[in-house]
């Protein structure tokens, strides 16, 4: 992980800090507020730092046309209109509030994408902490710049851009005066198959001197937990309360279990990880004793000379390091040496 972080509602993140894990909500409401109100109340169980949601209407989206290109082919939502899609799927602006102030009684942070200016202004009036950036929209400069001038921290998905196209977005959001970025890598695959992960590409993401994460759409924990091990320093992810009781997103979300169990094994994996060298740790400093060193084997008497006969390298550690075993070889006692003595350079004779 590089050097860089941000702080997003007091808490740091980056180089240094524990994953910083985030929830999606996005569509598992299912169009019910206190739906919900359960799902953050989950994800604060299960040990998440931040709550998102999506602030859109599907008329700020996109528009009411069934023409080439407005319906969608392949996934799971094959087949229906853009428009149909978002009109199911988008959180109401009048439940925004409350939201907010659940997060404020949960004592988990909650942020939101906004997908166009007048979102951002909206939540703006709510005090939202940070903005997050939706793959699909890393390519609208004007709405990154909107976002990048309230100098909150910038959150973005990385999901189908190109490196050309990252590069313009992170220069986009640090020109209208963004100074804290994160960069999550992502793949837009509802869900993504692990095989098109790619998370070696995390650590691509240094190159712009940011906070690097995962934005992830894949069944289960696995690649989350591996992106900790290769350094991402937040890990989104959808949540459901069951995935057998439908929504737009539940395929390839998480159940609060599964999010309680990510969110235990990205922090050990990250406590793993530890430094760029090599040194006994703590929990081995008794075992030290217990490698091979020089022993006396048979007993020597004093001027006997010293052989492969009487001298071995055993084990437990209190002689000399095995490395010395030819120089010592041929040389005399200078003592008599009962057999089971560690062997040190006093008792070599000139």
């Amino acid at each position: 992980m590089n050097g860089s972080r941000i702080s997003i509602a007091g808490r740091a993140i980056g180089a240094g800090a524990p994953p910083y894990i985030v929830a999606e909500l996005s569509a598992n409401h299912r169009g019910d507020i206190e739906q919900a109100f359960r799902l953050m109340t989950a994800a604060k169980q299960a040990g998440a730092d931040a709550i998102k949601i999506q602030t859109y209407t599907a008329d700020t989206i996109t528009i009411d046309h069934d023409g080439p290109g407005f319906t969608i082919e392949g996934g799971l939502w094959h087949g229906r209109t853009l428009y149909e899609l978002y009109q199911e799927a988008f959180t109401p602006w009048h439940w925004h509030a409350d939201l907010f102030a659940k997060a404020r009684e949960l004592g988990i942070t909650i942020f939101s994408s906004p997908f166009d200016p007048t979102a951002v202004d909206f939540l703006e009036k709510l005090d939202a902490p940070a903005y997050k950036v939706a793959s699909f929209e890393i390519v609208d400069l004007p709405l990154i710049e909107r976002m990048a001038a309230t100098g909150k921290p910038l959150i973005m998905s990385t999901g189908m851009a190109t490196g050309e196209e990252i590069g313009e977005a992170v220069a986009a959001a640090r020109g209208a005066g963004c100074r804290e970025i994160a960069l999550l890598h992502c793949t837009s695959g509802y869900p993504t198959p692990p095989e098109d992960s790619n998370l070696a590409a995390l650590g691509a993401l240094g190159r712009y001197d940011v906070v690097s994460g995962l934005s992830d759409h894949t069944l289960g924990i696995a690649v989350p937990i591996g992106a900790v091990a290769l350094g991402a320093a937040i890990i989104e992810k959808h949540v459901t309360m069951r995935r057998a009781d439908g929504g737009l997103d539940s395929a390839f979300s998480l159940e609060p279990e599964e999010l309680a169990e990510m969110v235990k094994a990205c922090a050990i994996v990250w406590r793993a990880i530890g430094q760029r060298n090599h040194a006994p740790a703590p929990s081995e400093a008794g075992n030290v004793v217990l490698r091979r060193s020089l022993y006396v084997v048979a007993d020597i008497k004093a001027g006997e000379s010293l052989t492969v006969e009487n001298i071995r390298s055993i084990r437990p550690g209190h002689g000399l390091p095995p490395k010395h075993l030819a120089a010592v070889l041929g040389r005399r006692a200078a003592r008599d040496l009962a057999r089971g003595t560690p062997l040190d350079w006093p008792d070599l004779a000139d």
